[in-house]
């Protein structure tokens, strides 16, 4: 009975190993190169692994732009002398106005992102032109439309436009000069009941419906959902009457070839490293390094995945990031089978090594993870631009090492000694060849 069910152990063990292989070079195959799936083709999955081949680059990692090519500029921003509007809400407004503005004119993958207190950066993906500055920096254009969808009023007309929150509901409340107070009076006074469109940049940005005539030049907006929608429209309909002042502090371009030949040097170097790396663990740790090149296998594929899912922005640094993490995987399996060995060495079964190995090894590896995690969140937290993109890579990297060093290896090294090797040497060097009985 014993013996039989051994044998079913071992049995089961080997299809569990043979399924995990199956399902690792599936997902390697479509990483690699996609899925269509019926029917006739109109479900895809995009592949997710990198190429060396930056024309191949697959569609579900963008890339930033010291690897894509393109050009980026910085300002500095400052509120118009007299304003009275918050700063913050200044800022936010402004840059969802620079990137409403580069999505209509169809740079979609421009990038706009706060630096520091009071600076913002725009990247633009595949454009070398300086023309497109002149779009960025341009004064926003806020329109009031009646409901015959007439201009009667403009941005320069709005004092203030502040958000706050009162009786249950996100508002924003504004201010007129006294010509719009007279204008938005009369508007107002023959509009109850119907709607005021406010538009900008062409684009509609809100159409309250009039309450009530506000003759006093001082109007509430309600209904907006959230405060972050009601505090960037606050913002928009700020700036379209006093926008930051925008000082260029920087601009420069990467060409397109040195990004391709980054992408290719960065993807062969990462590739190199890998196999090297691999080769090294399996000569040194034979079995176990079999293991933890197959667990590195899965560490690629399922990083590059969540890259891909969470659509990461791949830069340089990144890359750097990705290859960093590699390291802290395979310094975690380094970990638990230097104390696997000691645990043969010093007499134990295979299935107790295993056990006892990772146990030991565990307290070390936190350690080792955790100061790491808390370095990527401070990039995240206060690092701009390619250093945000190298700690996103690293934290996400550090947390996938953990999952496959704790979960993959211990899971494939034990189904591996459950299917009844006994030969100890196959696992490390014992002084004296020997079996040991399960």
């Amino acid at each position: 009975m014993r013996s039989n069910n051994r044998k079913r152990g071992k049995t089961g063990a080997v299809v569990a190993l043979c399924i995990v292989l199956a399902l690792t070079v599936i997902a390697g195959v479509i990483g690699v190169t996609g899925l269509t799936l019926p029917p006739r083709g109109l479900y895809k999955v995009l592949n997710w692994m990198p190429t060396t081949d930056k024309a191949n680059w697959p569609e579900s990692i963008p890339l930033g732009l010291d690897l894509r090519g393109g050009m980026y500029v910085e300002y500095s921003s400052e509120a118009p002398e007299g304003s009275e509007a918050n700063f913050e809400e200044l800022l936010n407004g402004t840059m969802s106005i620079i990137t409403q503005r580069l999505t209509d004119k169809g740079f979609t993958e421009a990038n706009v992102q706060r630096i520091g207190t009071d600076g913002i950066r725009v990247e633009i993906p595949d454009v070398q032109d300086d023309t497109v500055l002149d779009l960025i920096g341009a004064a926003a254009k806020l329109e009031f439309k009646g409901p015959d969808g007439n201009t009667f009023m403009t941005g320069d007309m709005v004092k203030t436009a502040t958000y706050y929150y009162a009786e249950g509901d996100h508002q924003i409340a504004f201010s007129l000069t006294d010509e719009g107070k007279e204008l938005f009076a009369d508007m107002t006074a023959k509009s109850v009941g119907q709607r005021i469109a406010i538009y900008l940049d062409g684009v509609e940005l809100i159409n309250p419906t009039v309450q009530t005539a506000i003759t006093d030049g001082n109007g509430v907006i309600n209904g907006l959902g959230t405060a972050e929608n009601a505090s960037t429209i606050a913002a928009k309909i700020q700036s379209g009457a006093l926008p930051l002042v925008l000082t260029q502090q920087k601009v420069d371009k990467v060409n397109a070839t040195l990004g391709a030949d980054a992408v290719s040097s960065s993807v062969k170097a990462a590739i190199i490293g890998i196999l090297l790396v691999m080769v090294l663990m399996i000569i040194r740790y034979r079995l176990n390094g079999v293991v933890a090149s197959w667990a590195l296998s899965i560490y690629v594929i399922l990083l590059f995945f969540l890259i891909a899912l969470f659509k990461i922005q791949l830069t340089l640094p990144g890359l750097a990031g990705i290859v960093l993490g590699i390291g802290m995987a395979v310094d975690a399996n380094v970990i638990i089978f230097e104390r696997f060995n000691e645990e043969v060495r010093a007499g134990k079964t295979l299935k107790n090594a295993v056990r006892a190995g990772f146990k030991n090894a565990m307290s070390a590896i936190l350690d080792s993870n955790i100061t790491t995690l808390i370095a990527a969140i401070v990039l995240l937290i206060y690092g701009t631009g390619s250093i945000q993109g190298f700690g996103k890579t690293l934290l996400l990297g550090v947390i996938v090492s953990m999952f496959t060093a704790v979960v993959v290896t211990r899971f494939l090294l034990n189904k591996l000694v459950q299917t009844g090797i006994k030969n100890v040497a196959l696992f490390t060097k014992v002084s004296a060849e020997k079996e040991v009985e399960e």
